[in-house]
């Protein structure tokens, strides 16, 4: 037995590894012939813990829940009244009316709300065509500020067109320029809502101001007679026709609309007299002469009316009315043929007008034209129905 292998001690000997070189530092323990490092040793606890804390680490990270982040809340985005304005007319301009009035609202909902706020409210409901709430939102910003002249004129405007003439008199009297927003004279307004509430003194005083004449002229009853038999007020508007052939018995015109409200009233040979005297101061005037053709053909004197059209036609040949009653004399008179021509030469200007329609359906059959007849018939019966429907 070899003397090494016989010892049972714990060696500690620099060892060579293999032949020559540097030596390892080992640590050897012989044991009757049983031999191990321990560096071996060492190295396996070394691995062991090594792996033992990463499982753990691993573990711990797969165990535990990642930390909720806590998200710092942005800031409201705060919109400067002026701003808003500008967006909320900008979407006005659009037609876009909703957007800007939900725009609005939100501004309204702040406290205090912003100063203007009443009188943009109000401009965009009146462009809207909601007048009611034109009124209401202009009136607030009248209480914020009396010198609003702008929302003091759309307000008179706002109640005339919600049917509150009384209520839009005292503003409309109180602004007298015009502004763009309003998109109508309002001395006009202010003229009809006299007429309507009956004030026909202011409505002349109104319409004189709007025409630039003198409020007691010949021209101011004239214009104001002429408003009147608008709004189907026929015995004041005869009376201040009268009033300015008295004032100026030269006045041009004022003969004829006293005509044409006699026409009206189916007083014809008033009406041919009045005509007749307007064309004597005015031969140069196209209307007269198919006013006079009009009084002639319900007196059904069909051959001077037509004489009278002619020359109407020759003055002014873009006129639709003189070529339709040209239509309608000469189917009286029994020539179909030309009266189709005429009506065709209305229609040409005009192809939404159901009236020359009509005619020319009749036109068709006299002709013995039943087709085109038929089709014209129906066509005007359609285009009656689509007017009336019409808002």
């Amino acid at each position: 037995m070899n003397e090494r292998q016989g010892l049972s001690v714990l060696e500690v000997a620099r060892m060579p590894d293999g032949n020559a070189g540097p030596t390892s530092g080992r640590i050897r323990y012989s044991s009757a012939g049983n031999s191990f490092c321990l560096s071996t040793i060492f190295g396996g606890v070394f691995l062991m813990s090594f792996l033992f804390l990463c499982g753990a680490v691993s573990g711990q990270a797969q165990g535990s829940k990642p930390e909720k982040q806590i998200e710092t809340p942005k800031p409201k985005q705060i919109v400067a009244p002026d701003v808003a304005f500008a967006e909320s007319r900008r979407l006005s301009q659009q037609g876009k009316f909703e957007e800007a009035i939900t725009q609005l609202d939100a501004l309204a909902a702040k406290q205090p709300a912003p100063k203007g706020l009443s009188h943009e409210l109000g401009v965009v409901y009146y462009k809207k065509g909601d007048y009611l709430n034109a009124a209401a939102n202009l009136k607030k910003a009248l209480a914020e500020n009396p010198a609003d002249n702008e929302a003091l004129q759309l307000l008179g405007i706002s109640s005339y067109l919600a049917g509150r003439p009384a209520d839009a008199i005292a503003p409309l009297e109180k602004v007298q320029t015009w502004f763009p927003s309003a998109n109508v004279d309002a001395s006009y307004i202010l003229g009809i809502c006299y007429i309507q509430t009956k004030d026909y003194p202011g409505a002349r005083k109104s319409f004189a101001k709007m025409f630039a004449v003198a409020p007691d002229s010949a021209a101011s009853y004239l214009f104001t007679a002429r408003m009147l038999l608008r709004q189907d007020f026929a015995p004041i508007a005869e009376e201040y026709a009268k009033k300015a052939i008295e004032l100026d018995p030269k006045l041009p015109l004022a003969h004829m609309l006293l005509g044409e409200i006699y026409l009206y009233k189916s007083r014809i040979p008033e009406a041919t007299e009045q005509f007749q005297k307007e064309l004597e101061l005015n031969p140069g005037d196209a209307a007269v002469y198919y006013k006079l053709a009009d009084a002639y053909s319900r007196a059904q004197k069909y051959e001077d009316a037509e004489k009278l059209l002619q020359r109407s036609i020759w003055l002014d040949a873009t006129s639709t009315g003189p070529y339709i009653l040209m239509g309608k004399v000469l189917e009286k008179k029994g020539e179909p043929l030309l009266a189709a021509r005429a009506l065709q030469r209305a229609l040409a200007m005009d192809p939404n007008n159901p009236i020359p329609h009509h005619l020319l359906g009749l036109a068709y059959r006299e002709l013995g034209q039943m087709d085109d007849a038929d089709r014209e018939l129906k066509l005007s019966e359609q285009l009656q129905n689509r007017g009336e429907t019409r808002p």
